[in-house]
């Protein structure tokens, strides 16, 4: 059992750190694109279906406090099939998520350097180079520190709190209008899809759940870290969206680099700058950390045969699990290379939906529920919805892997029983 050493403020910290990047840099500009000023109503279904979710991750942490989240859970309260599809599901979500932060960083620094893309196969390229060089990092066993981590949270908070501040001082000066700029009518689909897209955004909360192990008094602290988190997140995320929906310049709000571009009206110069450095600095860190994370996901469920077991192996001198870490680092390419972050972030809401569907459903297992029942249906029945509102190549895509990742543990634990 690992020391607990992570108290409430540690753990708010941790999933902060996890929860502010991609989403509020790159998928609230596609979200906003959808759904125009309902984007607001979109935010608060997602963090409503979030917290849902969000607690049954808690309860679940608090009664089998292990690592490795609901891939672990669906083992233990479900079956087998379903404890693969919660990992397998997780491997892809977050594959995309990352491919995302790759593609969305290389956006910033462009629109920063003032480099014209029109294709974005330089930023393909420059998005591969990058997930190159971190690869080369997490292989040689450099990892992220808790002060690196705080440091780059710190930046990326500042550049969005003067972003916020700065954007309705010049909101004020020009008599922007909330629905004036960017008024349409509502659209049911969109509505939902976007809420899909935007519940990606939240989805870092897990990240203090699967810290049980070294949480203070985790019935306790877990779920009121959570809490607290998505309620600082919703807080953050709709203070951005008013000014984004206030800007009168909302034509090239649909580049990964959305913030950025709203930021170049306010008429301060140094603003443009410090808003890419930060959406560049979150990430790259949230690329960093994904590696890291996603390798050590692989080696786990090599090492239960639920993946091919070559990728457990760690060389006798070494201690990094090279061929998980290259493995994940290829996987990640190939989604870099479908160029689009709306694409690849709607994939990673549909897998991270699947994901959490099957969590709600872990949580309607267990006896003496720590939460009202409720609340684990809720969020069952909307991740299940949501999943579908996406594109319909993207679901259709997302269905298929999960049907190839049942044939293959399948065949797995038939050849086992042989």
């Amino acid at each position: 059992m690992l020391k607990r050493e992570l108290g409430l403020r540690g753990a708010i910290l941790m999933g902060l750190g996890s929860m502010i990047g991609t989403g509020l840099f790159v998928s609230l500009g596609i979200a906003t694109d959808l759904a125009g000023p309902w984007v607001l109503i979109a935010l608060i279904l997602a963090a409503t279906i979030a917290l849902c979710n969000g607690l049954s991750s808690a309860r679940l942490a608090a009664s089998h406090p292990v690592s490795g989240g609901t891939y672990e859970y669906g083992y233990r309260y479900l079956s087998p099939p379903f404890g693969f599809t919660a990992g397998w599901m997780f491997l892809l979500a977050k594959c995309a998520s990352a491919a995302t932060a790759a593609l969305g960083s290389m956006a910033y620094l462009f629109q920063w350097l003032g480099l014209e893309d029109n294709s974005g196969r330089w930023q393909v390229m420059a998005a591969l180079g990058l997930l190159a060089v971190l690869t080369c990092v997490v292989l040689l066993g450099i990892r992220r520190s808790a002060q690196v981590n705080f440091v780059i949270l710190l930046v990326t908070f500042t550049s969005v709190l003067l972003f916020v501040l700065l954007g309705i001082g010049h909101l004020q000066q020009q008599g922007g209008s909330l629905w004036s700029a960017a008024s349409q009518p509502l659209s049911l689909k969109n509505l939902l899809q976007a809420t899909a897209l935007l519940f990606v955004a939240y989805a870092g909360y897990a990240r203090i759940a699967v810290l049980a192990e070294e949480v203070k008094t985790p019935r306790r602290t877990i779920p009121r870290a959570i809490l607290l988190t998505i309620a600082i997140v919703l807080l953050l995320y709709l203070s951005v969206t008013f000014v984004v929906l206030g800007s009168h310049d909302l034509a090239n709000r649909t580049t990964a680099a959305s913030l950025e571009v709203v930021a170049s009206t306010f008429g301060v110069p140094w603003l443009r700058p410090f808003i890419a450095l930060g959406a560049i600095a979150a990430m790259v860190g949230i690329l960093l950390n994904l590696l890291l994370g996603l390798s050590r996901v692989v080696l786990a469920m090599a090492r239960r045969r639920d993946l091919p077991p070559l990728l457990a192996q760690i060389p006798a001198k070494g201690k990094q699990p090279i061929a998980a870490i290259l493995t994940v680092s290829g996987g990640i390419a190939l989604l870099i290379l479908i160029g689009n972050v709306k694409t690849t972030w709607s994939f990673s809401a549909f897998s991270v939906l699947i994901y959490y569907a099957i969590t709600n459903l872990a949580t309607l297992q267990l006896e003496e529920p720590q939460f009202p029942r409720w609340l684990a249906v809720a969020g069952l029945i909307s991740c299940l919805g949501l999943a579908f509102w996406v594109e319909v190549e993207v679901w259709l895509s997302g269905c298929g892997l999960i049907l190839l990742g049942l044939a293959w543990h399948y065949w797995v634990r038939r050849a086992k029983a042989v």
